[in-house]
């Protein structure tokens, strides 16, 4: 199973939300509508299950401070390829 994958059913679990509405093209919090208490969970579940410490306060820093945008972490399919290399650096 990918990575995007498994957040997709993360996110449907955890906030009740439709699967097959979960894209890589989707905006956790703009387009799917997850409050802060429930990415606050679906971070938890992503920790665990990945093994890694998702930076979420480093992201909201940086977002911010105007050095990323909130697409950069939020849209799903970026947010697979940040956890992605954030295991890799774990496993590095």
């Amino acid at each position: 199973m990918s990575t995007f994958e498994t957040i997709a059913d993360i996110i449907a679990e955890t906030c009740s939300l439709e699967r097959d509405k979960i894209t890589p093209a989707s905006h956790a919090i703009d387009e799917l509508g997850i409050d802060s208490l429930d990415f606050l969970d679906v971070t938890y579940a992503i920790d665990k299950k990945f093994g890694v410490k998702l930076p979420v306060e480093q992201w909201t820093q940086d977002i911010s401070d105007g050095r990323a945008k909130t697409e950069q972490y939020f849209v799903l399919g970026n947010l697979s390829a940040e956890i992605d290399r954030l295991v890799a650096a774990k496993t590095a």
